[in-house]
């Protein structure tokens, strides 16, 4: 009797605790499975982007954009490059950046004529302000005629002096040789003396004269008179005034008064 009680004893045991297991793997109705939950029920497996991402792709677009804008310009570059170097005409950017316009068609003009420092310019458009080179000026060369006195005693004989001046603003060179001088004295219409009348020798002397200086020239006049071909001329000067002129080749001086006793 005792064995059939624990018999039946175990048998509920064994039924109570396989109705208190339930199958694994399946949820119980109304809850739902782990892992569902806040998870939307929209479209199932779509994230949402975050803020980063979006910079990120909206940076690599503006980088795209201007890589194209560039290889466009060089590629507009090297075509008008192309066709400046097969027209001959020389390609320059114009005031806005871009070749052609009235800058690449008056180079590629004929008969224009090059300004400022182009070849073929004047040396005075080369140098804006520079001055020509000065030359002498035979205008500004002045020959003076003086007497060491103004009035000679019958036994005197008066010194002659000639003297060329250089007025120019520079050294000048001047033949002051004796085949270009010429001392001459008259009394009113009747020619006295001229020192070439006996000249045993015609000399040139070219010699350089400073701006501003002169050179000076004495022949002393034995009182006597001379005719051309250096003839005899007994016939001495008398008393009375006389008037000389010194010459240097075409240039001739003012007059010089001197009285004789």
């Amino acid at each position: 009797m005792a064995r059939k009680e624990t018999e039946r004893g175990a048998g509920r045991a064994s039924r109570a605790g396989q109705a208190g297991k339930k199958p694994a793997g399946r949820p119980a109705a109304g809850r739902p499975a782990a892992g569902a939950a806040g998870r939307p029920s929209g479209r199932p497996g779509q994230r949402r982007q975050s803020p980063a991402v979006y910079r990120r792709r909206r940076i690599a677009v503006l980088v795209l954009g201007l890589l194209v804008l560039g290889l466009l310009g060089f590629g507009g570059w090297a075509a008008a490059l192309a066709v400046g170097s097969l027209t001959g005409a020389p390609w320059a950017p114009g005031p806005g950046g871009s070749a052609g316009g009235s800058g690449s068609s008056a180079a590629a003009s004929p008969g224009t004529t090059a300004t400022g420092a182009s070849a073929g310019a004047s040396p005075s458009s080369a140098s804006p302000g520079a001055s020509p080179t000065p030359s002498c000026s035979r205008e500004l060369i002045t020959v003076t005629a003086s007497t060491d006195k103004p009035v000679y005693q019958p036994t005197e004989k008066p010194l002659f002096t000639l003297r060329v001046t250089n007025g120019n603003p520079l050294p000048c060179e001047v033949n002051v040789g004796t085949s270009q001088m010429e001392f001459l004295v008259v009394s009113g219409t009747d020619r006295i003396f001229s020192s070439k009348d006996c000249q045993a020798d015609f000399k040139d002397l070219p010699k350089v004269i400073p701006a501003g200086k002169s050179e000076a020239a004495n022949f002393p006049w034995p009182r006597t008179r001379s005719v051309e071909g250096c003839r005899a001329v007994k016939v001495a000067p008398k008393p009375g005034y006389y008037v000389l002129t010194a010459s240097l080749g075409a240039t001739t001086s003012s007059k010089a008064v001197f009285e004789l006793k």
